[in-house]
């Protein structure tokens, strides 16, 4: 596929998707949607791919769905959203939740609507300090779809998450990170930087434990502790057989630095 929308390169190790709509925020259409899903495609059958890197370019991260690209008048024929969601959004959440690597988001400006849960989606959130988020649904008489009612009342609790998505009030990156919506808010001038030096400390990470790590907390959620003991004691038996956990244990025992192949 030929990317109009999108950037999207794998170096040592690390894939990188960059939204590419700048003059409309990096706002979403249905191609702009085929382009993302046949990226992660491609993410999820390459077995040299560690980490998975999304963000937006120009001064949006992504304004969530282009209004243009779905239009309706007053008084016209509505257009089914849910089928939207179904077919579009849901699945894009659903495939990064599921990638087996870390997935770090790199907010680069204002993500709002979609582009704001879109965000929450991922495993780790950096965001620029100039960055906000913005749960825009209820400007347009809609709810924070693409996850939003999920994630908001997990990360931050009901009360903040209700104000955010009845409100629709402008959030700043500092506020997300001190609430605990973010990993972490850095200035500007360091989100290109401190991403790059996360992706690569992934790309040589024991891969394969951190994607059951991941797997293992977003379960955590609907598991009662016998289910959540259970689940680790699968998972651990099957990560001591790993080649990496042979390797962390030499190189502890050997005081060096491990080369962790992420199998």
């Amino acid at each position: 596929m030929n990317y109009e929308n999108i950037l999207f390169e794998i170096t040592d190790g690390i894939a990188r998707l960059t939204l590419n709509r700048p003059d409309k925020l990096n706002s979403f259409t249905q191609a702009m949607h085929e382009e993302v899903r046949h990226a992660i495609h491609r993410v999820q059958h390459d077995a040299s791919v560690r980490v998975f890197v999304l963000t937006g370019a120009g001064r949006g991260f992504c304004a969530g769905q282009d209004l243009s690209d779905r239009a309706v008048e007053p008084g016209s024929k509505g257009v089914d959203l849910g089928d939207s969601v179904e077919k579009n959004y849901a699945p894009l959440v659903l495939s990064l939740r599921a990638l087996p690597m870390p997935v770090i988001c790199a907010v680069n400006g204002v993500a709002a609507g979609a582009g704001a849960n879109l965000a929450l989606a991922c495993d780790i959130v950096l965001a620029a300090k100039s960055a906000s988020f913005v749960e825009a649904f209820c400007r347009l008489g809609l709810i924070p779809d693409t996850g939003g009612t999920y994630f908001l009342p997990r990360l931050i609790g009901s009360a903040r998450a209700m104000g955010l998505a009845m409100l629709g009030e402008k959030l700043s990156a500092e506020k997300a990170e001190a609430w605990g919506l973010i990993w972490k808010c850095v200035p500007d001038e360091e989100l290109g930087a401190e991403t790059l030096a996360m992706a690569r400390h992934f790309a040589s990470a024991p891969t394969k434990g951190l994607a059951f790590t991941k797997q293992a907390l977003y379960a955590s959620g609907g598991n009662t502790l016998q289910q959540q003991l259970t689940l680790e004691c699968g998972m651990m038996s099957e990560l001591g057989q790993s080649e990496d956990y042979r390797e962390g244990v030499a190189a502890f025992m050997a005081k060096r630095a491990p080369q962790f192949q992420g199998k």
